[in-house]
């Protein structure tokens, strides 16, 4: 069984900045993409960035430029800096890993705020 467990989500005014990090543990032997989705009210889930094994990075037109994805694969840790955030980043932001395998796991979400 895999976990993944994320941290980091908050209120903040628009402009500000937050740090997402995504920790997976368990039965982990091979990670071929870990990755950020969001959820708004009354919108279908939505890939904001994603990272394979080897370090190749795939962002949401809406977030380029704004947010970075980046992971520790000693940890099997994902971690995503969002800068200057605006109200329409609101939503509850989930993990997810996929294995070499092809099995997926979502993290239990974190909610993000903006402000404006």
């Amino acid at each position: 069984q895999v976990q993944l467990v994320e941290s980091g989500g908050g209120l903040v005014q628009a402009g500000g900045s937050l740090r997402l990090s995504c920790a997976g543990s368990g039965s982990i032997f091979s990670i071929r993409v870990m990755g950020w989705y969001r959820q708004a009210p009354g919108k279908q889930r939505e890939l904001v960035a994603d990272i394979t094994s080897g370090g190749s990075t795939n962002y949401a037109d809406s977030v380029k430029g704004r947010f970075t994805i980046s992971r520790d694969n000693a940890k099997n840790t994902v971690y995503l800096q969002m800068n200057s955030l605006k109200p329409e980043d609101t939503a509850v932001y989930y993990c997810n890993l996929v294995t070499g395998r092809s099995r997926s796991y979502w993290g239990q979400g974190t909610q993000v705020t903006v402000s404006s």
